[in-house]
């Protein structure tokens, strides 16, 4: 398993991959703007980097798991630190107990990103996922709210608060 400053290198690495990409303009005035933002491959594999981010993403959150507080504290702050790859890391979809733990470990390392409403979102599409297959939602919300932080960043709640309420 990789430390702290291991990981900063590569999510570093990554992220200056992500970021122009990630810092493209979007012409919304443009009348076809939405089919043209769906026709773009995702960043990750438009970036070629998709494996080697999925991979480090799992020991991250290994690691994520088993720190201690302020190790995890450090590892939110990356992602808050490197935009470019918070806003592209994303794992597969798992309808399983494991797979839907590593999808709220992630949700827990990205703590709502730039903007509550969009984690909201995200953790609902999450969750909603996860209950149309028959997930016991209840104990993985809580083990993951357990680890995430308790600071209200925006606002509207901490990321432990929104995991909690969605049980």
């Amino acid at each position: 398993m990789r430390n702290l400053s291991e990981v900063e290198a590569a999510i570093a690495r990554f992220d200056q991959h992500l970021a122009p990409i990630a810092n493209r303009p979007v012409d919304i005035t443009d009348p076809n703007w939405l089919g043209k933002l769906k026709s773009v491959p995702p960043a990750l594999d438009e970036a070629n980097i998709r494996g080697q981010v999925e991979t480090l993403l799992v020991e991250v959150l290994e690691l994520y798991v088993q720190c201690d507080e302020p190790t995890r504290t450090a590892l939110r702050a990356l992602f808050n630190k490197y935009q470019a790859f918070s806003w592209a890391a994303a794992l597969p979809r798992d309808l399983t107990p494991d797979g839907f733990r590593r999808q709220l470990l992630l949700f827990s390392l990205k703590d709502q990103g730039r903007d509550t409403r969009d984690a909201i979102l995200w953790l609902q599409d999450i969750c909603r996922e996860a209950r149309s297959a028959g997930l016991d939602l209840k104990p993985i919300l809580d083990e993951v709210g357990e680890l995430s932080s308790g600071i209200n960043r925006f606002g509207m709640g901490s990321t432990k608060d929104l995991l909690l309420k969605a049980r």
